[in-house]
């Protein structure tokens, strides 16, 4: 069965789909001895695939970790600026795994890294609608006003953000922590909201994705999600792609 280079590559758990992308592009990619565009398809059972010149790996065992990530560290695969990265602290794992998704080097919480590319698909793309929380420790006056800003449909770089559930978890003197649970996974996305609302951010945690919950995970740490965790999120997506 043929399909597009940058799924296969992606599938194969050699990077994302859109590093595939960038990488067939820039002409890394081959097939059968000839250097493949960006559209090229390829059937993984006759065709020889080589990335950087090496052969894909098929059939590699799937890997999927939740971890809690620390602040300072970091979630791109190469960073110019050879800072702290997320790939040290799963170093043990055993096998090439990559973020799904990405936290700010500020921000901390539950990070999901896997080899199997049509899981980090359904956890990216903006169209399967998984939810992720945060809880927000902000500093600023009239939180409820704010509370309310951030509630609605915001416009950030250009993009109009589906409205978020907010709640307030506790309020302190000059701020307050909130609980914010976004839909879209766009760059600091929260952040910007906050700004935009009149809130600074001090402290920023992601506690769940879709029904993944972070719970007594400590910072640095991480664990494998069950089988029943990867289930829940493949099928939930399935069921609405059918309209379920």
């Amino acid at each position: 069965m043929t399909e597009r280079l940058q799924k296969i590559i992606s599938a194969a758990g050699v990077m994302s789909r859109r590093a595939a992308e960038e990488a067939i592009r820039a002409g890394r990619v081959s097939v059968n001895g000839t250097v493949a565009g960006l559209g090229d398809k390829a059937d993984v059972s006759v065709d020889q695939i080589l990335v950087d010149g090496k052969p894909l790996k098929q059939n590699e065992r799937k890997v999927y970790i939740m971890l809690n990530k620390p602040r300072g560290y970091v979630t791109t695969m190469h960073d110019e600026k050879d800072r702290k990265n997320v790939t040290e602290l799963v170093k043990d794992v055993g096998c090439r795994i990559y973020p799904v998704g990405r936290l700010d080097m500020y921000s901390e919480g539950l990070l999901l890294l896997t080899n199997d590319g049509a899981f980090a698909n359904c956890v990216m793309h903006p169209s399967h609608e998984i939810g992720k929380t945060y809880f927000t420790w902000v500093k600023g006056a009239d939180i409820g006003p704010a509370v309310e800003y951030l509630r609605g449909p915001m416009e950030i770089d250009g993009y109009i953000t589906r409205p978020a559930d907010v709640d307030i978890v506790e309020v302190y003197p000059d701020g307050a922590c909130l609980s914010v649970t976004i839909h879209e996974g766009r760059n600091r996305q929260v952040r910007k909201m906050c700004q935009l609302a009149g809130l600074q951010v001090t402290k920023l945690l992601r506690v769940a994705e879709g029904a993944l919950t972070l719970g007594q995970l400590k910072s640095g740490q991480w664990r494998y999600l069950t089988e029943a965790e990867v289930a829940g999120i493949l099928s939930a997506q399935e069921n609405k792609a059918y309209g379920v």
